[in-house]
This record gives C-alpha cells, structure tokens and sequence, in this order.
C-alpha cells in the first residue's frame, strides 16, 4: 500500500486487498480538482488489475451515492460542491420510484432505495449522480428541506412484525408504523380506515414511526376518499380562527355600507347558474339603447369589501388561491358566511358589487364601459335549465313565477338572448375556439355510491352568460393595462412547434392546411369547423385541445390564444379565485380615486402562487373523479361495454365507454391477432400482417378485465371492433413488410399506465 489513508486498518479488516477508502479518494479528487479513473489509479500507484476493478467499482458507487459527480467519455470525476445541489419537490409514482421535479432543469430520476427517505410533495434538496439506460438523470437526496404534511389517512394492517397503516396512492411506497398499544386502546380492526400523525420520519433502514389520531367512518367512499386527498395534496380544508372571527363580525349591508356606492337596486338584476349552485357571484342585465345599441351591466360580489388586504381572511383565501370542487363537495376559498352568505348575491337581499357597466354597438363591438362599487337586489334565482326552457317554450306554466311574471326580467332576458346570438358571430369572427368535448358529473345514490355518470349539457342560457363573463373580463383587462395597474392577467400561449407539428402532420388526414409552426386561431378553428359533425369529434377535438399550452396567472398580459382575445383577466369570480379578488382591488382603489393596496406578497409570487394552486385543485379533482370511476368499475369486472378509441399510443388504445364515459386502456398485447405498428402521424395502430387499422373515433366493444386502484388504472380486452372511422377502414391488403423507421409497438404482458398525459 503506497498511500497514507486514515482508515486503512478498516479497510484491511474488510477486505483482503484493500483500496483507498471513499474517505481518502474524496480528498485527493478535491487537491486535483478533476480526475478520471485511470489517473487517480496512478496517483496512488495501483497496478494490480483487481485493485484497479475495485477502485472503479467504488468511484460507481461514490457516483449512485451522491458523493462525487461523473461526466464525459471517459469518465471524470470531481467532488459534488454547493453548485451541484438542487431543490425540487418529490413526486412519488404508485410503484415505488419517484422524481425531483425541478422547474429550470430536467427531472431527477429517485430509485426506491432513494424514496424510503421520503413522501410525496416533500421538498428536497438532491444531487444528480449519474445517467441510467433510458436517459434519465438519476438523483440522490441530500437533505430533506420540508415536509409537506405530518399527518395521512391510510388503512391498518398487520403483519408478523406488527401493525402498521399502509397508505394510497402516491404514497403506496410508505407503510408507517404504529404501536399495538395506539391500536388497542382505539379497539381498530385491521382494515379500517384511520388518520395517523408522524412521530419519527423514515430513513433508509426503518419506516416512519406514527400515531394513529382517529378511526375514520368506511360507510362513505366518496367522503373518505376526498378527505385523503386533501391531506396528499396539502388543501387546506379549516379556516384560521382569526378568519372565522373576522368574517363572523360582518352583518347584512347597512346605509354606512351603501354610502358612495350606486344604487341599481331598481334595475332588475337576476342570477343564472346550475341546479347545485349555492354561492351566486354573478349577477346580469341588458337593455336595448337608442339605434339598437345595448347596455350590460354584469355585477360582481364586492368580495374585496369583506376581505380586506393582508387581514386573516385574506391570508387564508391567498393560501388557497381557489376553491376546490369535488363531486358534491366544495372547499371554499372564503368562510361559508361569506361564500354562501354576504358575498352571494341571494335573491331579494340588498348586495354589495362591483360592477362593469358596458356599452356594445348593434354590430357587437364594446363602445365604452365603466366600473363602479354599487349596490344591488336580485330579482330572482334562475336556473340555466328554467332560462332554457324559457328560450324554447316562453310560455311554459312550469316556470319560476320570477320569470314569467317579471316584465321587467322577461325584457332583460329576451335583450341578453339577442345579445348572445350578436355576440356568437363575433366570437365566429375571431375564430376562438370551440371543442366538442363532454364534461360530466356524477349522480351519487343515497349510500354515497355512483348511481350514475351523465353528461352536462349546454344550451343557450350557460353560453350567454360566459358571453357576459367574457365581456366582463376582456373590459377589466383593458382598463388595468390602461391605467397599469398592479394585477395578474389571465394568459393562455400559442401551442409550442413541436406540438403545432403534430397536428400539421394529423390534419392531412382532412386534407386540411395546418402550419408547422406558429398557428393562429383560425388554423384551428378551420380543423373543428370541418370535423364537428363527425362522430368521432370528441376524440379529435380532444386531441387538438391536448395540443394547447396551459393557461397561467402572470403580472405581464400576453393575450389569450383559445379565446382569441389580446387582453383578458379574471374579474368574475372573486368568491373563488384570489386574482379576480386582486383586480377587484386595483379596480376599485383607480375609481375611486384610493391608493392602491400594499400587499405581504410580491405581484410576481402571487402569479406563481394562483397558477401554482389553480394546478392543485384540478389535480386533486381528477383524482377524486378517477378514484371514484375506478372504484365503481371494481364491481363490473367481467363485463362488456361499448366504447369510443380517443387516444392512441405505441403501448395500445386508450377507449371511452360510450354511457359510463369512463376511460380505460386496452394494451397492444390485446388488440388483437397480428403485429401492430405505431404511426404517430396518423394516430393509429397498424396491423402488419393483415393490414387491420386501429385509430381515433373507432366503435369497439371492450371487456372489464381489470381495475388497479393504485395505479387508478383500469384494463379492458378488446372483444370486436363494432366500426371504423372514416380514416381507419381495414387494408385489403396486408400491409408489406419493409423495414420501417418507427419503431414497431411490440406485443407485451405488461399493462402500462393507462393515465394521459396533456
């Protein structure tokens, strides 16, 4: 041995031909800066072959451990320094891998060894180590920096080593243990549902230790799954008490609270929303003007008036950046009292409100507006199904006394109706898009379970009053650039080239143009007009909607590509989303001549923020909505559906079943008796051999094989193709067999992840 390494005599003990300990290759890589394999085997003048192979072996391992960095050919490595470690948040995968997702660089890949340290959402601080097969960079956790949440509701179990509660998805990875004691003094079976608090986090070699707090009721899936998801994705669900003080103080409006605001209490104001509304932030008018003008006057819930900045309301409604909504359930950004009562512009009550007040020229073109705090009283609660009606039978005795017998509201609504149709061709105009997609809901039976899946519907009523949110919003817009004040817009990019490249490619199927890159509106506008006939719109429409950037909060306005619009924020919804809540402020603060508010946060942050808890609340929701299919499709395992191909990809057919509307996936293995070939171009699965198409809009018929609710991952065989899409007829021929520079989607008994991805 030829060199001086403080732990040789470990070393020794260990080993019968020792090398350099990590201690001592740590610090001469440190006095060289850089070396590579060879050259540190000289630096310690190792000839023997075997040495040589152990000391690679080691420097592998400093690598995978974090405690040196490699890069090129031949490899070179350095010791990691504070440039090396970055901070990202863990995203756990069911099956026990996970990623340190970073926002300025590629993810890093965490193998199940990495992930005992650590949950879901943690924030992390990690170091890459090396590349693995697939291209990934694999990481290694230096520290953890904070922990999402310290308490879960997870499932008790035993084993021969004990009790321990096993947690869902995306958790699955990390059973924490629980003392016999902790489960006999609640008397818990094994199976229940329980809330259990962390005492000691995990570490490499153990399990996290916990305390159960409570046994949760299994009666109602529906309720127990929402309350677990607010613990996965950190929603909070209870108001301070500060807040709840605060917002118990208010009472109904008083002279005090009027003075200075209009008074439109005279002009018959109503509110349209859906059947299981309970909180009404809107509130609309029309009227007919000299040579056939109009005038609009959307009021808004003066939400700003009641939160007040950085008071504890505030602090909790910016916490939580939205309400989130779940079937049948609805965590409000803004106290009940608030939400359901003084903000709620209930019928017959006097309200206070923020409002546009528009001006719009009988060819549909916004002529002026004005904002002004006022106060209001509804004269009636509409529903879109009874605005509906109204539209189709003006007459119908089963209508709201409200309606019909109002000349006033009659008059406003008949005005607001030939307004919509004036304001649709505008719409058409500036080609903003309009997908045929299906949104559903779930129609839960007395015990809590699906009693069905229905799709909604929209008719005239819920179009005219987006036309006058739209209206609303694009105004509110305009003036805050106007007058630049301190707001978050509402913005929504241009598809990037690489996907406008993959709808080129799609759209020769409808012998249709479509640049490669830079589209416009009516590029896609040309694509839905041609197709929405078809009966496989949906899955094309659907397509072309995955293609679209997603829309954030931003200090700085860039326009809205999907609408079409230069301009545009959110002003409508104050009792739901904290930046209508901001641009109420700035607008009212600019009117009435106030100084603008200084807010604890930066307009930056809060961009970041709302955009940030705007992407939590539809994660969670989604997962909600797929944990609650998937569960219902457990007790229909064996049967047969019809259903609908709406994406295609190399690993199989992702198929919605036409009156369930629940999505499944159907994998290549399974398609059926030949060799497909994935094209890309034209969405569809190729079959070699017997030149059998598989593509977007086929009718199938598909048998329940399976449900993962881990993965919320639900399997179907393919049992007959009932018809094929105008794009997707089977060859006469088989196809030849060439070498083909796709790679063939190769048959497999592994089922993959049937999530998509958008």
């Amino acid at each position: 041995m030829s060199w001086n390494d403080p732990n040789a005599s470990s070393e020794a003990q260990k080993y019968d031909n020792p090398i350099p300990s990590r201690e001592l290759i740590l610090s001469t890589i440190g006095e060289h800066g850089e070396v590579t394999h060879k050259q540190l085997a000289q630096i310690f003048e190792i000839e023997d072959p075997d040495q040589f192979d152990a000391l690679g072996n080691r420097l592998k391992a400093m690598a995978r451990d974090g405690q040196v960095n490699r890069e090129g050919r031949p490899y070179r490595y350095r010791t990691v320094t504070k440039q090396d470690i970055v901070t990202g948040t863990v995203s756990a995968h069911p099956k026990g891998f996970g990623f340190v997702v970073l926002s300025d660089m590629p993810d890093l890949f965490l193998h199940e060894k990495q992930m005992r340290w650590v949950f879901n959402g943690d924030t992390v601080a990690a170091v890459g180590t090396s590349t693995d097969n697939r291209g990934r960079t694999e990481g290694r956790i230096v520290d953890v920096i904070e922990r999402r949440q310290n308490n879960f509701i997870g499932t008790l179990a035993r084993d021969e080593e004990g009790f321990c509660v096993e947690l869902g998805s995306p958790n699955t990875h990390q059973p924490i243990t629980v003392t016999d004691d902790n489960v006999q003094a609640l008397n818990i079976k094994p199976g229940a549902p329980v809330k259990v608090d962390i005492i000691d986090w995990p570490n490499q070699h153990e399990f996290a230790t916990g305390k159960i707090t409570e046994v949760l009721s299994d009666d109602n899936d529906r309720e127990l799954i929402i309350e677990t998801t607010l613990l996965n994705y950190d929603i909070p669900s209870d108001f301070s008490e500060a807040a709840l003080k605060q917002a118990a103080e208010y009472q109904e409006p008083t002279e005090k609270d009027i003075k200075g605001r209009k008074d439109l209490r005279h002009l018959p104001l109503v509110t349209i929303d859906g059947e299981d509304a309970r909180d009404f932030d809107d509130a609309v008018f029309a009227e007919k003007r000299s040579g056939g003008n109009y005038r609009v006057v959307v009021a808004i819930a003066d939400v700003s008036y009641y939160v007040t900045p950085n008071s504890p309301l505030d602090q909790d409604a910016y916490e939580r950046g939205t309400s989130v909504y779940f079937p049948h359930r609805v965590i409000p950004m803004l106290p009940e009292v608030l939400s359901n009562g003084l903000c709620s512009l209930n019928p017959n009550l006097d309200r206070l409100c923020m409002v546009a007040d528009i001006k719009i020229s009988r060819a549909g073109k916004v002529t002026g507006y004005e904002f002004y705090p006022s106060v209001m009283h509804s004269q009636a609660r509409l529903t879109y199904n009874q605005v509906n009606d109204y539209f189709v039978n003006p007459t119908d005795k089963r209508l709201p006394k409200s309606l019909t017998g109002n000349i006033d509201v009659k008059k406003s609504i008949d005005t607001l109706h030939q307004l919509y149709e004036l304001l649709l061709k505008k719409r058409e105009e500036r080609h903003a898009m309009e997908f045929e997609t299906v949104e559903t809901y779930i129609k839960f039976n007395e015990k809590g379970g699906i009693d069905a899946i229905l799709p909604r519907t929209r008719g005239d009523s819920q179009k005219l009053i987006e036309e006058c949110m739209l209206l609303a919003n694009t105004c509110a817009a305009n003036f805050a650039l106007k007058h630049e004040l301190p707001v978050l817009y509402r913005n929504h990019d241009k598809p990037d080239n690489e996907k406008s490249m993959r709808i080129h490619e799609y759209a020769k199927n409808f012998g249709l143009p479509f640049p490669e890159e830079n589209p416009t509106q009516a590029d896609y506008q040309r694509i839905i007009e041609a197709t929405k006939d078809r009966p496989d719109a949906i899955s094309i429409h659907s397509m072309l909607l995955r293609s679209m950037m997603q829309a954030n909060y931003a200090p700085d306005n860039i326009g809205h590509f999907g609408l079409a619009y230069d301009e545009y924020s959110h002003f409508t919804s104050p009792i739901r989303r904290y930046p209508d809540l901001m641009l109420h402020r700035a607008i009212k603060a600019k009117v009435t001549n106030s100084k603008q508010p200084v807010m604890d946060f930066s307009l930056d942050g809060a961009g970041t923020q709302t955009s940030d808890t705007e992407r939590r609340a539809e994660k969670a929701s989604r997962f909600v909505e797929s944990w609650l299919k998937c569960h219902y499709m457990t007790d229909h395992v064996g049967e047969e559906f019809e259903g609908v191909v709406t994406t295609v990809t190399n690993f199989g057919l992702f198929v919605t079943l036409t009156d369930l509307y629940i999505d499944g996936l159907v994998h290549i293995s399974n398609v059926g008796d030949d060799f497909f070939v994935y094209d890309e171009q034209q969405q569809q699965l190729i079959g070699k051999d017997k030149g059998t198409l598989f593509g977007l809009g086929d009718l199938v018929k598909v048998q329940v094989a399976g449900v993962n609710m881990d993965l919320l991952q639900i399997d179907f065989d393919l049992k007959e193709k009932l018809q094929s899409s105008a794009m997707n007829q089977t060859k006469t021929q088989p196809a030849k067999k060439e070498p083909s520079k796709k790679a063939p989607a190769k048959r497999s008994n592994n089922r993959r992840g049937s999530s998509k991805k958008s």
